[in-house]
C-alpha cells in the first residue's frame, strides 16, 4: 500500500467500478450487432471521419503519453517533452501511406499481409516476430501504467489496480471487437482532451510560469539545457521511435482497412495534429517538482503525484480519469490489432491454414482473452520503469520504417535486403540500446535499416506487380504460406 496517497482507496474503488461498468456496457451495446470476422475484426470497413480521427487519436494518447513524457521531461527537460510530442509525425506520415493501403489491399486484414505478399513468407515471420515482441511491449507498459496509477492516487496495490484494469479492457473487446474500440475511443477522447485543458489552465493558474522557471533554473538548471547531449539524441531517436511504432504496427493498419475509402489520409492528419501538444502539457508538470519540493519515488510516477499535489483531491480524480481512459482506448485498440495478427498470420498461416472465416471468428474472442491473461502475466513483477520498457522496442519497430515504406511506393525494393535490413537492424539497435542507451536505439536501427533497403536495392533490384497485393487476401493465406 502507498500511505502517501492522495485520494482514498475507497475513492478509487468507486471510480473504477464506474468506469468499468460503462466501458464493459459499451463494449456489449456498440458490439452487439457484429456478425462474422471482418465485422468483428474491421468493423465492416465502414468507418468515418468523426470515429476514425478520435481512434486514432485516442489509440495514441496513450499511458506513455500522460505518464512516460512527465518522466522524460524530468530526466531531460525541456527536448523530453518537446521530443515525446514528435510522435505526432508518426500519424502524419502515416496519412499518405493509409491511403496508399487502401488503394493497394481493399480487401486485407493485417500489417502481415502486405509483408506476405510483398517480401514473401521468410520476411513475414521475422516482420511477425518484431510486431509481437513490439505489441507485448506496448502491453505491458500499459498494464504496468494502469496498477502504478492506481497505487500512487489511491494506496490500492500495484497488482490489483493493473489487473482491474487489464480486465475491463480485456472484457469489451472480447464482447464488441473493432466496433467497441473505436466506439469507447471516441467517447474516451473526449473525457482526454477536456481532461487536460483543465489541468493545463489550473497548474498554470496555480503556479505560474515565471515562479516555476525560477526554481528550475535555481535547482535543476540541466532541465533548460537545450545543448543536453543525451536529450538532444534522445529528440531523433523518439522522431524515429515513434515513426517505426505506427508504420509496423497493425493497430494502425487495421484501421487502414477499416477506414471508408478516402477517410484514412484525413483522419490520421487531423488525429497528428491535434496529439502534438498533449505530451508537452503532460511534461510540463514536471518541471513543478522544485516548486513544489515533491519527493518523486519513481521517475514513472512524476506526472500523477505533481497533479495531486497541485490541485489536491480534484485533481488526483481528473488525471486518474484522463490516465484511466487513455489506458483503455491504447489497451483495447492493441488487444484487438494484436490478436487479428495471432489469429490471421500466426493460427491460420502457420498452424491451422484450413480454418475458414466462420472457424477464425469463433477463436477471435478466446485469442484476445489468451492475449490479455500473457499480459497479465508480464505485468505481474514490474521488472523496470515504464520508459525503459516503451524504448527498449524501438530497436524493433525503427528497423521496419524502411522496409514499409519503401515497399509501398517503390517497386523495385530487393525482398532479400528488406528482410536483411529488419533483422540487422533490430539487433544492432538493441546492441546500442544496451552499451550506449535507451535514447539511440531506434536512431541507429532506422540508420542500418535504411542503408541495408537502399543499398541492395541498388545493386540488385527486383520487379514486383502491384496487382499482387489487389487479391482476397485472407483466402491466400493458406497457398502463400
Amino acid at each position: 500500500m502507498n500511505n502517501d496517497a492522495i485520494l482514498q482507496a475507497s475513492t478509487g474503488w468507486l471510480i473504477l467500478a464506474m468506469f468499468s461498468v460503462i466501458w464493459v456496457f459499451l463494449g456489449w451495446w456498440l458490439g452487439r450487432r457484429t456478425k462474422g470476422l471482418e465485422s468483428f475484426m474491421l468493423a465492416g470497413r465502414r468507418v468515418g471521419l468523426a470515429l476514425g480521427t478520435a481512434t486514432a487519436m485516442a489509440t495514441w494518447v496513450t499511458s506513455n503519453t500522460t505518464m512516460a513524457a512527465p518522466q522524460l521531461a524530468l530526466q531531460m527537460g525541456v527536448w523530453g517533452m518537446v521530443g515525446y510530442s514528435l510522435g505526432s509525425i508518426g500519424l502524419i506520415l502515416f496519412a499518405p501511406l493509409a491511403k496508399r493501403i487502401r488503394e493497394l489491399m481493399p480487401h486485407g486484414f493485417t500489417s502481415g499481409d502486405f509483408i506476405r505478399l510483398r517480401y514473401g513468407k521468410t520476411a513475414w515471420r521475422v516482420f511477425l516476430g518484431i510486431s509481437l515482441f513490439y505489441a507485448f511491449g506496448w502491453l505491458v507498459s500499459l498494464g504496468m501504467a494502469g496498477g502504478v496509477l492506481i497505487n500512487a492516487l489511491t494506496g490500492i496495490d500495484y497488482h490489483l489496480g493493473m489487473s482491474v484494469i487489464l480486465a475491463v479492457c480485456v472484457s469489451y473487446t472480447m464482447l464488441g471487437g473493432l466496433r467497441a474500440v473505436i466506439g469507447t475511443d471516441f467517447i474516451q477522447t473526449l473525457l482526454i482532451l477536456t481532461g487536460i485543458v483543465i489541468l493545463a489552465v489550473l497548474a498554470i493558474t496555480n503556479i505560474g510560469v515565471d515562479r516555476m522557471h525560477e526554481a528550475v533554473v535555481a535547482e535543476r538548471p540541466q532541465l533548460l539545457n537545450l545543448l543536453f547531449p543525451a536529450a538532444i539524441m534522445f529528440l531523433f531517436n523518439n522522431l524515429l521511435f515513434g515513426i517505426g511504432e505506427i508504420f509496423h504496427s497493425n493497430v494502425w493498419w487495421s484501421r487502414a482497412f477499416a477506414f471508408r475509402e478516402g477517410v484514412g489520409f484525413k483522419a490520421y492528419l487531423i488525429a497528428g495534429i491535434f496529439w502534438t501538444p498533449v505530451p508537452i502539457v503532460a511534461g510540463f508538470l514536471a518541471l513543478a517538482v522544485p516548486v513544489l519540493d515533491i519527493n518523486v519515488p519513481a521517475a514513472d510516477m512524476v506526472g500523477p503525484l505533481v497533479a495531486a499535489e497541485l490541485l489536491g483531491v480534484g485533481g488526483a480524480i481528473l488525471v486518474f480519469i484522463i490516465v484511466f481512459s487513455a489506458l483503455a482506448s491504447s489497451l483495447d485498440s492493441l488487444l484487438a490489432a494484436t490478436s487479428d495478427l495471432v489469429l490471421t498470420d500466426i493460427y491460420k498461416g502457420h498452424i491451422f491454414p484450413k480454418a475458414t472465416e466462420e472457424q477464425l471468428a469463433g477463436a477471435a474472442r478466446w485469442v484476445i482473452l489468451i492475449i490479455g491473461i500473457i499480459t497479465w502475466l508480464l505485468c505481474w513483477p514490474r521488472l523496470t520503469t515504464l520508459a525503459e520498457l516503451l524504448y527498449l522496442t524501438g530497436a524493433f519497430v525503427a528497423s521496419t520504417i524502411w522496409p514499409v515504406a519503401a515497399g509501398l511506393y517503390w517497386q523495385k525494393v530487393n525482398p532479400s535486403g528488406a528482410t536483411f535490413a529488419m533483422f540487422l537492424g533490430t539487433v544492432v539497435g538493441l546492441i546500442s540500446y544496451f552499451l550506449i542507451g535507451f535514447y539511440v536505439a531506434a536512431l541507429v536501427s532506422a540508420a542500418i535499416s535504411m542503408t541495408l533497403v537502399l543499398l541492395t536495392t541498388w545493386m540488385a533490384p527486383r520487379s514486383f506487380d502491384w496487382a499482387t497485393l489487389n487479391t482476397q487476401n485472407f483466402n491466400r493465406i493458406e497457398e502463400k504460406a
